[in-house]
């Protein structure tokens, strides 16, 4: 399974931040825990050796009787006592039966330090020692002695014993017990107890010290990276649409953050190009807006001009202006119609969702629609229908096609004379590497200028040869709207269309052809 973060820059810098400062921990941890393990094994080997030396020199030198050996507590407290024992290390020995018969601390030539009490103020009263809270807690004291005799009593049975335990005044200790033995006999028993343990703890958390402040370091350094890198990236983006949003500018343009090739950047892109979109898309419907006001003022101008004379002209020249009014009339209808019509089309084209659509089986729809209609101009499809079995599907929306469709063939049918015939031709072609669809609508009319192949499809374009000669193509019977909307519907279907005269011999035009290329889709 792909994981989410496997394409995304942002997201895999991320996580290898937090992994790093969680590493930095994790090893510190896992380092010291071990180093504080080895430092208290250490200690105990330590403890251990010096042990069995002193137990063997006590062995040899207050061991009295035969066959049956015993120790002799007073020879064992007079040879404990010379040896040298650091301070911080507490020695005591225990016969047989467990019982306390020496203590390096109550020497005669060791003196006890304890830290004295605050001065006491004039009328002060003065506590118990033991209230005053510098004492030994019982709880804590019993609780110490009876791990002490545990130990010892383990001792007893001939080994020796280790453990980390608490003394009676809750300082952490580390003891050994070492048997003082001749030959298998127990005779007694040496603790050796070491109270640099918490001196120990206390040097691991400063070493650990540096690893802290390296993960800290580590958090500031990807906050502040992530801060940078995202937040403020985001933050601008965000006050750029509010930009847009107030009217302070047409488009988002950041082209530092657009150059990111991260998740940040790609939004810079999308909404650059939304912005840049919608900008367009506001341009265009001013433009609209101006052609539309153009366009609707000169048929209202001819009618103005016309009811103002119609009370001026006699009856005879009443009847020949009333043909006039009708036809800027039905100019104005056809307008207003399709500009409603373009006005709609984004929402239409947005409100339908594409699926696939069957060109062969929609043109061959429309195409019925034409056998029985006035004009006098036939419509046919050619047998390339027939040649190719597979279906000539396309991803679209039948709706919008249709109408281009319709639109391309009452134009040809327009600029065709009567008798004549309108062809519709469909097949497959490539685009370079791209296999497309196209149609083709040929007509048998004068064929378009060089210089208006293009211009056929601007807005409100609407030059056509003198007279009525040809069917429909009556002044006001098209308000040049038609093949602008053709292109807009199939350019918004990722498809092309352009228009193209048919040769003849010796020069002659033919006729014009109307291409449509859509692509097939998921190739």
């Amino acid at each position: 399974m792909r994981l989410p973060i496997a394409g995304s820059r942002l997201g895999r810098l991320i996580l290898v931040l937090n992994l790093v400062g969680l590493a930095v921990l994790i090893v510190g941890a896992l380092a010291f825990n071990e180093l504080r393990r080895n430092l208290i094994e250490a200690r105990i080997d330590s403890l251990t050796t010096q042990g069995e030396l002193i137990a063997n020199v006590i062995e040899e030198g207050a061991t009295r009787g035969a066959p049956l050996p015993v120790l002799d507590a007073e020879l064992a407290r007079d040879v404990l006592q010379p040896l040298f024992i650091p301070r911080s290390l507490r020695a005591r020995l225990f016969d047989a039966k467990g019982t306390l018969i020496g203590d390096s601390q109550l020497s005669v030539d060791r003196v006890e330090e304890h830290e004295l009490p605050p001065a006491r103020k004039r009328g002060q009263m003065v506590l118990p020692w033991s209230s005053a809270g510098r004492g030994p807690d019982p709880a804590v004291a019993a609780k110490a002695r009876m791990a002490l005799s545990t130990e010892v009593q383990a001792s007893l049975r001939g080994q020796a014993v280790a453990s980390l335990r608490v003394s009676e005044t809750g300082v952490r200790l580390v003891s050994v017990s070492i048997p003082i033995q001749h030959v298998q006999a127990v005779l007694g028993v040496l603790t050796l107890e070491a109270g640099d343990v918490d001196q120990i703890v206390a040097d691991q958390r400063r070493a650990q010290i540096p690893f802290i402040l390296i993960a800290i370091a580590v958090a500031l350094i990807s906050s502040a990276l992530l801060n940078r890198l995202i937040a403020r990236p985001i933050l601008r983006l965000a006050r750029a649409a509010d930009s847009v949003r107030l009217s302070r500018a047409r488009a988002i343009s950041l082209p530092d953050i657009a150059e990111r090739d991260d998740e940040v950047g790609l939004l810079a892109r999308a909404l650059e190009s939304m912005t840049s979109a919608l900008s367009a898309r506001m341009g265009a419907i001013e433009r609209f807006a101006a052609d539309v006001a153009h366009e609707i003022r000169n048929p209202l101008t001819s009618l103005r001009s016309a009811v103002e004379t119609l009370e001026l002209l006699p009856e005879q020249g009443r009847a020949r202006l009333l043909p006039i009014l009708k036809q800027d009339v039905t100019r104005l209808d056809r307008l207003i119609t399709d500009i409603s019509n373009a006005s709609r089309l984004d929402a239409e084209l947005s409100r339908e969702s594409p699926r696939e659509v069957d060109l062969g089986r929609l043109l061959t729809d429309i195409v019925g629609l034409y056998e029985h209609s006035p004009g006098g101009v036939a419509v046919a499809l050619m047998p390339s229908f027939e040649l190719t079995p597979a279906p000539f599907l396309v991803t679209g929306r039948e709706g919008p096609l249709g109408q281009v469709f319709r639109n391309l063939i009452d134009n040809a049918r327009s600029f065709s004379p009567p008798g004549a015939e309108v062809e519709v031709t469909l097949r497959r072609v490539r685009d370079g590497a791209r296999p497309m669809i196209q149609v083709a609508i040929e007509d048998s009319g004068p064929g378009i200028p060089p210089e208006n192949l293009e211009t056929v499809f601007e807005r409100f374009y609407t030059a056509r040869p003198k007279g009525d000669g040809l069917g429909g193509a009556a002044f006001g019977g098209h308000s040049g709207l038609g093949l602008s909307i053709a292109r807009q519907i199939i350019e918004a279907h990722g498809g092309a269309i352009h228009a193209e005269n048919r040769p003849g011999a010796g020069g002659l035009v033919l006729g014009a052809r109307f291409v449509v290329a859509l692509p097939e889709p998921g190739r």
